[in-house]
């Protein structure tokens, strides 16, 4: 480090503590008097390590230590200054009409040629006509996805200002912008992305539109090579045990590791004691229950940084019973409302000869694992009385009513992609506990058990005189509520 540097650093620690940091005051102290621009860039490029922001005037002032609050309202759409990003580097590729003729067929031949890749279960390379199409048809879904399941930390206040993430496999920045965009104007964040292939070109382009206070990095290494130590400076080092990323994100990558159980225990390892992992996968059935399966396999494994934590499931899933734990498929996910469709995508669609919305996709339909190393669930009480069945000895309660306590873990699955219901109203449950699925279903809506219908995702209702059955076809137990079932929110 420069003397200079070190010179303006050291003004900066001691203002910090005093008053807003001014350049054109610092520059005055400093051997040499260096322009207040080059003041200004060397406050820009060492707040993390100084923990400052910068504000609309041009001083820098000390992140505040509140945490962030949850989003109040859905996710409507795609900003426009990321979409206008995107299609600019889209000309840039493929010039000004890069949705017709040759161009637009070679990005709707490469989006159709990726997604059957992916519905067979194959690995998707991606070259730069891959990650124009990735971007054109994932980004605003994922935008909105991580969104939702930050709330989860956010509502419990464990989502700080001064936020230090790695996002292992962060592919075009869907992620990496949902959660710039989740934080507040004061918040610092200091951002880290490993992405080796050419969706590190798209990345860079969409993050260069983050706010001021959004430090970002590049890493072009795979998530199996990359050393989390090559990024410690003096303040900061996550290969130390008691420091650590306050986030970790493995968004919509674990799928596509030879070793992605391997993967995701490596970067546990590189939390802070109250950070957290989030990893997200698609809602198709084949991701999302290896999702689930991931979550258990590290589940109770002790860290091996000398800390002796071991790793626990957050959220969404919950663990109600002591010592139990569940082995169903595990298929849940989440589903929000759809975005707005984003001009780059209708501009793709209107220029093809379709009329199936092949090449729109707003849909916010996600699973998502949220696991911590410092013991805390959202959800965090145990059921240890006999006033509750257990989902594990159901087998016992078949035919009979029974009180029980879950957790709802999907919309209503007899609605389809209009909202419309079908048949009787379907949703997954879980207690932590069980090795079969079970599903709540209503027969007889009353104002008795509609707070079912109104719990949101991962919430944990108690469900008195419910009906245990179970069905054949689908092997699976069907708890039914009717009008004789009571349930109740437990917050």
């Amino acid at each position: 480090m420069s003397d200079q540097r070190e010179a303006i650093r050291s003004n900066a620690k001691y203002l910090r503590n005093v008053r807003p940091i001014d350049p054109e005051e610092i520059c005055e102290y400093v051997e040499g008097t260096p322009h207040p621009a080059v003041v200004r860039q060397h406050l820009r490029e060492d707040a993390p390590v100084l923990g400052l922001i910068e504000r609309d005037d041009g001083s820098f002032v000390p992140v505040e230590d509140d945490p962030v609050g949850p989003n109040q309202r859905p996710v409507t759409e795609f900003p426009a200054e990321y979409g206008n990003a995107l299609e600019e580097l889209l000309v840039d590729r493929y010039g000004v009409d890069w949705h017709e003729d040759a161009a637009g067929n070679l990005l709707r031949s490469t989006i159709r040629r990726f997604k059957d890749r992916y519905l067979e279960g194959r690995h998707v390379e991606y070259d730069e006509d891959v990650a124009s199409g990735y971007a054109i048809y994932h980004l605003p879904g994922y935008y909105a996805a991580i969104q939702y399941a930050l709330d989860d930390l956010a509502e419990r206040g464990l989502l700080g200002r001064n936020l230090r993430v790695l996002d292992v496999g962060a592919g075009v920045g869907g992620p990496a912008l949902g959660l710039s965009d989740y934080l507040p104007d004061d918040a610092l964040l200091e951002y880290h992305a490993i992405e080796p292939s050419a969706a590190a070109d798209v990345l860079e382009k969409l993050l260069a539109e983050t706010g001021r206070n959004v430090h970002t990095t590049v890493h072009r290494e795979t998530a199996e090579a990359f050393d989390p130590s090559s990024v410690a400076d003096d303040s900061f080092d996550p290969s130390d045990a008691d420091d650590g990323f306050d986030l970790v994100l493995a968004c919509n990558v674990l799928s596509e590791l030879e070793d992605p159980e391997a993967v995701l225990q490596t970067y546990l390892e590189t939390l802070a004691p109250d950070g957290t992992l989030l990893a997200m996968a698609p809602a198709d059935r084949n991701t999302s229950i290896q999702l689930r399966d991931l979550e258990r396999a590290v589940e109770d494994e002790r860290r091996h940084d000398g800390t002796d934590e071991e790793v626990t499931v957050y959220s969404p899933a919950v663990r109600l019973w002591p010592n139990e734990r569940p082995s169903d498929r595990g298929w849940s996910f989440d589903v929000r409302p759809d975005l707005e469709v984003p001009s780059f995508q209708r501009n793709l669609e209107d220029a093809a000869d379709v009329s199936d919305r092949e090449f729109v996709n707003v849909d916010v339909q996600f699973s998502y694992s949220l696991l911590r190393v410092d013991g805390r669930r959202r959800i965090d009480f145990s059921l240890e009385t006999e006033d509750w069945a257990k989902m594990a000895e159901m087998d016992r309660h078949v035919t009979n009513r029974i009180d029980i306590v879950a957790a709802k873990l999907s919309r209503s699955l007899s609605e389809d992609d209009a909202g419309r219901s079908g048949s009787n109203p379907l949703f997954k449950i879980s207690d932590g506990s069980e090795s079969i699925d079970h599903y709540a279903v209503v027969t007889t809506e009353t104002a008795l058990n509609r707070p079912l219908f109104e719990a949101d995702y991962g919430d944990v209702c108690s469900f008195e005189r419910i009906l245990a059955l179970w069905n054949g076809d689908e092997e699976a137990y069907n708890l039914v509520v009717d009008e004789e079932t009571i349930v109740d929110r437990i917050t």
